[in-house]
């Protein structure tokens, strides 16, 4: 039951959102909103390479988006797009076709896998996956356009 999807750590990780706000001269900011729920979370990254190196996000959403983005707030930091990217994609896989949770420094995931049984549920956990992936994308973007003269 839902009791599952709101148990003590998750509502733990949700009161406790590290990198809270916005950075001041982020390289791109990104948004996320689920239509169904409401929730959004906006993101600001910055990135040297392939290589995130800073973070915050502002984040209006329920107890799961908040726990997901707290658990991305905790490890994002000197994480790759390539691993972050590969991170969205198992974490889709874990809620939509019954995939295994990440593992490492990304396990705690594996607390949202009960939310696959509420589809509803889906794109308010996907939130901050969705918004950091789309960032990475603007900041690989930019850096591919000819420098202006």
């Amino acid at each position: 039951m839902l009791n599952d999807i709101y148990n003590k750590r998750i509502i733990e990780l949700a009161g406790n959102i590290p990198r809270l706000g916005r950075l001041p001269d982020p390289h791109a900011s990104a948004t996320a909103h689920s239509k169904l729920c409401g929730s959004t979370v906006k993101v600001d990254l910055k990135m040297d390479g392939p290589v995130v190196t800073d973070f915050a996000h502002d984040v209006k959403a329920c107890a799961l988006g908040q726990a997901s983005s707290s658990i991305m707030a905790s490890h994002v930091v000197g994480s790759t797009a390539s691993e972050l990217r590969e991170l969205r994609e198992t974490v889709r896989k874990m809620l939509k076709e019954n995939g295994s949770p990440p593992q490492g420094k990304w396990a705690d995931i594996a607390l949202l896998e009960p939310v696959r049984d509420y589809k509803a549920r889906h794109a308010s956990t996907m939130l901050t996956f969705d918004a950091v992936v789309d960032a990475i994308g603007q900041i690989e973007a930019k850096a591919k356009q000819p420098a202006s003269v």
